[in-house]
């Protein structure tokens, strides 16, 4: 038998104490819970017994960082000790981006834009019909509805012959079918999935929006695609229906991006100005109906004039001409003197 005293001896020289010495204090970064240690290396201990030297080093490294994260200020969350550790100082690299936290759906996001809480609810619900506590969901939620709605009363418009309890049935398949439905949208629309357009859901009361839409996927529910359908008075196109910009890809090889660039060139270079032919027509017959309208008014002026050349003016001028002075044309206009013949 080896006395107590001697175990905890042994015991005692085993655990080391928290507190480390260094020469050098480490560099700290609790954002990031890193240590970095300026000391030097001791080479000769390092080559003796590698091992044991390294497992020394990162013991009093490691020992020295949480002594660090003790003085943090920390709290208490489900009896566990959490520290608050600061923003980090040193700048770590990553490979891939920082993971993004998952998408809202849409009625987390509506309930988080109008301030709704989730309540918490208990599992079992008393019903004044079966008089019992029962479940809010689960199987034997479905035996107590089966045993409440033994029977049920045919509305006053509704087919005397129809089947209630197959048109209740057929009520939640549809409701679960749309639930599974929003679900999966939920989850493409999360990881950013394109789906394909699946028509309508129907509703009970649907709104302007979707009644349009149903009108134009009726159209074209048709063996030309609503070519031939006629348009109601006042009816207004479908959005997000029109052909898309198609764009061509960033990364492509060098000699599609060399013809690219010579097109656009060539372009640039052999650019010559648009010619309208019967614009240019009827500016040419423009111009020469103006002229022609300018020569006869400017005849029919001189001829006028010349007639009343050598005519005695009666009546008199104010200026230079007073009675019986002559008036003469512009000299422009005046007739060319003849020639005498030899």
């Amino acid at each position: 038998m080896v006395p107590s005293t001697t175990v905890m001896e042994v015991d005692e020289q085993n655990i080391r104490s928290t507190k480390v010495d260094k020469v050098l204090e480490l560099d700290f970064d609790l954002g990031n819970l890193l240590a970095s240690d300026p000391n030097e290396i001791h080479v000769k201990n390092l080559r003796a017994n590698p091992t044991a030297y390294l497992k020394t080093l990162a013991r009093d490294n490691t020992q020295l960082l949480l002594n660090k994260i003790w003085t943090l200020p920390f709290e208490r969350v489900d009896d566990v000790v959490i520290a608050k550790l600061p923003p980090p100082t040193f700048m770590l690299p990553r490979e891939k981006p920082v993971p993004k936290g998952n998408m809202l759906t849409k009625w987390q996001a509506f309930a988080k834009e109008k301030g709704i809480t989730k309540r918490k609810k208990t599992k079992l619900v008393w019903d004044e019909i079966v008089n019992a506590w029962v479940p809010r969901f689960g199987y034997k939620r479905a035996a107590a509805e089966h045993e409440k709605d033994w029977v049920l009363e045919v509305p006053q418009n509704a087919d005397p012959y129809e089947d209630q309890f197959e048109k209740k049935s057929d009520v939640k398949s549809e409701r679960v079918a749309k639930n599974e439905l929003q679900r999966l949208r939920n989850i493409a629309r999360s990881r950013k999935i394109q789906l394909p357009s699946t028509g309508l859901v129907p509703t009970e009361k649907p709104s302007k929006k979707e009644l349009h839409q149903a009108m134009h996927v009726a159209k074209k529910a048709t063996a030309s695609v609503g070519k031939f359908q006629e348009k109601l008075p006042k009816e207004k196109p479908l959005r997000k229906t029109g052909k898309k910009r198609q764009f061509e890809p960033v990364n492509q090889s060098h000699d599609v991006e060399k013809s690219r660039n010579m097109e656009v060139l060539d372009k640039i270079m052999n650019k010559k100005p648009k010619l309208n032919i019967s614009k240019a027509v009827n500016k040419e017959v423009q111009r020469e109906q103006v002229e022609d309208h300018d020569d006869d008014n400017s005849t029919k002026k001189g001829t006028k004039r010349t007639r009343n050349k050598g005519k005695k003016n009666t009546q008199g001028r104010k200026g230079s001409g007073g009675k019986g002075s002559f008036s003469k044309g512009p000299a422009s206009l005046r007739s060319k003197p003849k020639r005498k013949k030899h």
